[in-house]
């Protein structure tokens, strides 16, 4: 691991598209090894969308269950879980570092394909304020399906949005400097756990929405709930910038420089989870049984990111891809479908399994305006059990894809400058 970090800090020098005599080595999806040079705009890694897809339909999952569940109680709460509804919400830990990661590593990429940092650095903080204001109406509309803003929450699209802001200035850096900045950020935010948000006095609102997730009331009947806290956020995306550097290496040479830093940043995390020194905001504990214990033991903290959770997260995906770079046949294909359309997916994903779940509720003889709120708030019976959670997980996978493929298809055939802000 501490080669490849290294070498990961390495890539020192202009922060802009790789040097002209790199060749970008890939496998396609069909298994074909290629090789173009980036200066004839190479085509996207099949390995990066298959991640990135898998990751968007684990995410799928945790939406479903979000609304379709019949259990109102924190699937990691110890107390109350019980292993299969653990792994269901644990797997899903995976989506928003990946997501988050490889929109990072997706910026990079675009500079191989001719785009200059001028160009790209306009794109970005346009696109991250387009996210922005998405995240505060379609996307808020889609979970909840009314127009009150009593409760304003921001999460995984606010984040990205931006940290494409800030990726925007940090592009004219160095890719050491910006990789030094993110490091820094994801390693070093666990230290400010103990800063209170009180300290700052008129300017708490500020310190909450770039450390810590917590509501506070900003108006008479008006709470803001940041899901997603900064600094963290932004920390990964520059890395997965500087990160795309290393999908230029020599095909064996990136494979090995992969699994390496894959299985460090593992290694790295059972170290310090074993050690419960520092890395997250909850040590584990012993429980009743080795089953409890070990669930204590991966309990990591999403809301803020702790660096522990992003060890165990981003690691086992960097590693995923070193594996899939030679594709997965027609089940690869499926899975590139949505990797390649991520924010076209999440958007039309949400607002199918809410419908869904309004019929649902109605089904069960329940009001539809009893569903027009957020989870948390839906009316005591209603819900099923896991069995119909995969069942609808999968339905609603399945029904959105053509939707899917149509809108790739379209990105693939035309190059209409809004195309490439979803």
């Amino acid at each position: 691991m501490i080669s490849a970090v290294r070498n990961f800090l390495a890539a020192d020098g202009a922060s802009g598209s790789p040097d002209a005599s790199q060749q970008l080595h890939f496998t396609s999806a069909s298994g074909a090894s290629q090789v173009s040079a980036p200066s004839v705009n190479p085509p996207r890694l099949d390995s990066v969308d298959i991640v990135r897809g898998i990751v968007m339909v684990i995410m799928a999952l945790d939406h479903v269950r979000d609304y379709f569940s019949e259990l109102r109680f924190d699937p990691m709460d110890l107390s109350q879980t019980f292993p299969a509804l653990y792994f269901t919400r644990w797997i899903t830990h995976f989506c928003a570092p990946v997501f988050v990661f490889l929109a990072g590593t997706g910026a990079f990429l675009s500079t191989s394909r001719g785009k200059p940092i001028k160009v790209l650095s306009r794109f970005l903080w346009t696109r991250g304020l387009f996210l922005v204001v998405l995240e505060l109406t379609v996307v808020r509309f889609g979970w909840l399906f009314n127009f009150g803003y009593d409760l304003i929450f921001v999460q995984v699209i606010w984040a990205i949005g931006v940290s494409m802001i800030c990726l925007a200035g940090l592009v004219h850096l160095s890719k050491k400097t910006i990789a030094t900045i993110g490091i820094i950020m994801i390693v070093g935010h666990n230290a400010l756990d103990g800063v209170s948000p009180e300290v700052f006095g008129p300017l708490a609102i500020v310190w909450r929405t770039l450390h810590i997730s917590e509501a506070i009331q900003i108006a008479p009947n008006i709470f803001y709930l940041p899901f997603y806290p900064l600094i963290p956020w932004i920390g990964v995306m520059a890395t997965g910038y500087v990160f795309g550097s290393i999908l230029f290496y020599e095909p064996e040479h990136r494979k090995k420089t992969l699994v390496r830093l894959g299985l460090g940043m593992i290694g790295a995390f059972v170290l310090l989870r074993a050690l419960n020194v520092y890395g997250d905001l909850h040590p584990w504990t012993t429980q009743k049984d080795a089953i409890t214990s070990f669930f204590s033991f991966m309990n990591v903290t999403k809301y803020p990111p702790s660096f522990d959770y992003l060890l165990i997260t981003l690691g086992p995906a960097i590693v995923a891809l070193a594996f899939f770079e030679k594709g997965m046949g027609r089940f690869g294909k499926f899975f590139v479908v949505y990797g390649r359309v991520p924010m076209f997916f999440y958007i039309i994903h949400i607002y199918f399994i809410h419908a869904l779940a309004v019929l649902a509720a109605m089904l069960q003889g329940f009001d539809a305006k009893s569903l027009l709120n957020p989870m948390w708030a839906f009316p005591e019976g209603y819900g099923f059990g896991l069995g119909v959670v995969y069942l609808a997980w999968i339905a609603v996978v399945l029904a959105v894809y053509p939707a899917c493929r149509w809108f790739a298809e379209l990105k693939r055939r035309r190059k209409d400058p809004w195309l490439s802000y979803l």
